[in-house]
């Protein structure tokens, strides 16, 4: 769903549930222009805890960037030359009790702690 809502705004899906080998995530990874983009898909079935966004917490934000940052090493990004950001997609079923769902695309959600940093 958040694969095709993406499609949709005009970004490649480059990649899916990318596991990096020493730890660290990323949901999606796509092109927006020339714009590397990670993503990061929440899906609630409410937001009687909050908007999904809300769960992508500093913990959460350290394991994608720790993802990202070895997505950019194999694409031997020495120089910080590639231009990237970190977006999330909220899923939101159940809206208004009658199966409708949301979907948010908030671009640039989070920045990175530093480039590189790979804790």
């Amino acid at each position: 769903m958040a694969a095709r809502h993406l499609k949709k705004q005009g970004m490649k899906i480059l990649y899916r549930n990318f596991r990096a080998p020493h730890g660290g995530e990323v949901d999606i990874v796509a092109r927006d222009g020339q714009v590397l983009v990670f993503v990061e898909v929440k899906t609630r079935t409410s937001d009687k805890f909050g908007r999904p966004a809300d769960a992508v917490d500093m913990d959460k934000r350290f394991l994608i960037c720790r993802g990202a940052f070895q997505w950019l090493r194999l694409l031997d990004d020495k120089h910080g030359e590639i231009n990237y950001r970190f977006d999330v997609v909220e899923i939101c079923l159940n809206v208004d009790k009658n199966n409708d769902k949301e979907i948010n695309l908030i671009k640039g959600a989070f920045e990175s702690p530093d480039r590189y940093i790979t804790g």
